[in-house]
């Protein structure tokens, strides 16, 4: 692909493969908009982190230590469903 006409500086080729990422304090995805972690997100993590189980958790209870910092009034059971809760039980057990 070349840069269009005119080169502008905003053009990204890639901006369609921009990372999953949380934005804060509300913990939406930067790119999708969906609450963090999103449907993208989980899958860039699992790969990511798929020999490496502890450091998934220990990223992921991160995440959620500061999402229960920026969001005082959310449900601290809602939000540990969130973050942790979607992790696959084989990974679980492969990090023992």
């Amino acid at each position: 692909m070349t840069a269009p006409a005119g080169g502008d500086p905003i053009w990204r080729p890639h901006a369609r493969f921009r990372a999953h990422t949380p934005t804060r304090p509300a913990f939406r995805c930067r790119t999708c908009g969906a609450p963090w972690p999103c449907q993208s997100a989980r899958l860039a993590l699992l790969l990511a982190y798929r020999d490496n189980p502890l450091g998934l958790f220990t990223y992921l209870a991160t995440a959620l230590h500061r999402a229960r910092h920026d969001l005082p009034n959310r449900d601290s059971a809602e939000l540990a469903v969130r973050f942790l809760g979607w992790v696959p039980r084989t990974l679980e057990a492969r990090g023992r």
